[in-house]
């Protein structure tokens, strides 16, 4: 099946497409305003999308960058606010939730982030769960749900164990620390950490260099690699459940309020 880049940006407003070199597709995330905040439509977009790439032959790697100096920011505050007062948002956020971990493990086609500036919450979703991860030396990431009041949902009890340990992995989404490109290649959380300029560009050549390889090589062994996320799926499950229980209890109001008016929040 092709899918021109026409019909991905008809199906995806909020995302913005291109195809720097053949066989890649470049996919920006787009909110410039906000940081590249993930809105309500913007989360959608990124849940859905995976399954569209994953039967497109045209399709050899994709590149996921942000719009401008920011990779995102994580969910918007107005989504935050609509998943407190409304219980049909809730379930909707959470199916979406669920489905953007899981149509990214297991799209077949490989996946390169390219992160520059501040990655949070949904964003660092992709961000991570991208098969090859190259990161600015002086990005912000953070986990940044504890902060919210919010169990750590989204990717982190999936990924971040795996890739840079048991002991780690508590102490940056317990504490909701924020880490730089350079400690989060050094513990294992990124595959490469590069200088701010020379993100892209590195993000481009791994992504033309597994265009470039034997495709069924690279999907099989992505789909193998994987296998230790899926058996990662029910700790998931079970972090996004609380994660999501956390938004009908009170923290949470003042979580984003505090993070809103960029304080600590009050327990």
């Amino acid at each position: 099946m092709t899918i021109p880049l026409q019909t991905y940006q008809e199906r995806f407003p909020s995302l913005v497409f291109a195809q720097p070199e053949a066989g890649v597709l470049e996919i920006v995330i787009s909110n410039p305003k906000h940081l590249n905040a993930a809105d309500a439509h913007m989360h959608r977009d990124l849940a859905g999308v995976w399954r569209e790439i994953d039967v497109d032959d045209t399709v050899q790697v994709v590149l996921i960058r942000g719009d401008g100096e920011h990779f995102s920011s994580g969910g918007d505050f107005s989504l935050i606010e609509q998943m407190i007062a409304d219980d049909a948002t809730l379930v909707r956020v959470w199916k979406e939730a669920s489905d953007l971990v899981y149509n990214l493990i297991n799209c077949s086609k490989p996946v390169v982030s390219a992160i520059r500036g501040t990655a949070v919450g949904a964003g660092l979703a992709v961000a991570l769960l991208a098969d090859v991860s190259v990161a600015g030396r002086d990005v912000k990431i953070i986990d940044g749900h504890t902060r919210l009041g919010v169990a750590a949902g989204d990717h982190s009890v999936i990924i971040w164990p795996l890739l840079c340990g048991l002991a780690k992995a508590r102490y940056y989404l317990l504490t909701n620390e924020s880490l730089t490109g350079e400690e989060a290649e050094r513990i294992g959380l990124v595959a490469r950490c590069v200088a701010n300029e020379d993100v892209y560009s590195t993000a481009l050549g791994v992504a033309r260099k597994l265009a470039q390889t034997s495709g069924s090589a690279v999907r099989w062994t992505k789909y193998a690699l994987n296998n230790w996320l899926r058996q990662a799926g029910p700790n998931f499950d079970t972090s996004l459940a609380l994660e999501f229980l956390g938004f009908r209890l009170g923290d949470v109001k003042a979580g984003l309020e505090a993070v809103k008016s960029r304080r600590k929040p009050r327990g």
